[in-house]
């Protein structure tokens, strides 16, 4: 993929090397001429403008981009960012980073963003992964809120234990997507069996997550 990064911070360049190294085709825009550093980055394009300037954008072609990443430390230029990237452009994914969790509500497909990334949302629901047991936890949000990544760890008492994921009566629009064992990725299959221990990884609309909650609990299903 061809991928534009807006900011060429710490969270920019991070960014931008993963990509280089998973053989995409990246383009770091920073309008901070102390940022500009090619050396830090030397696979990708460095492009000193203002990415929310649209000749600069036009300039830097990000019409032929496949994403952008607003990835700056000010929400306000990641909007206005997302915005054109969006509209101006016809960028088909568009990935933007919150800074401040009180923005995140501004950070849909109303200014163009297709994924926000919140910081300090993910650092709580690693955390709240870390030391919960049996208790659902939302990892990340997709599609401005259509559907989320979730996860459960499986207590040791699970009803679940021994039987197969085809036995588990989810809803019908979640899906069990892996099973985290023992340091292993397992991509479930119909006759595999579920554990104590595991950690189930769903996808799911939000208000589904009470009855995935009451499934893998062994409790009855809502009427």
């Amino acid at each position: 993929m061809r991928v534009t990064v807006a900011g060429a911070g710490a969270v920019g360049r991070s960014i931008a090397a993963e990509l280089v190294e998973a053989e995409h085709e990246v383009m770091l825009i920073e309008r901070d001429l102390t940022h500009v550093e090619p050396e830090a980055v030397p696979q990708a394009e460095w492009v000193h403008a203002d990415a929310c300037e649209l000749a600069s954008l036009e300039e830097a072609r990000v019409q032929g981009c496949d994403v952008v990443i607003a990835a700056t430390g000010d929400d306000k230029v990641n909007l206005v960012v997302s915005l054109l990237a969006k509209t101006e452009f016809a960028v088909r994914r568009v990935v933007a980073r919150v800074n401040d969790p009180r923005n995140e509500w501004l950070f849909t497909d109303a200014w163009g963003v297709d994924v926000a990334v919140s910081t300090p949302r993910m650092l709580a629901a690693m955390v709240e992964e870390a030391v919960s047991v049996g208790d659902l936890v939302r990892l990340m949000t997709l599609r401005q809120g259509t559907a989320n990544l979730v996860e459960v760890t499986l207590p040791p008492n699970t009803p679940l234990a021994g039987r197969a994921v085809r036995e588990v009566p989810l809803p019908r629009e979640a899906a069990l997507v892996a099973i985290l064992r023992g340091g292993r990725v397992i991509v479930p299959q119909p006759d595999d069996p579920i554990e104590p221990g595991d950690e189930l990884m769903f996808v799911a609309a939000e208000d589904l997550e009470e009855e995935i909650q009451r499934v893998l609990k062994g409790e009855p299903q809502a009427s």
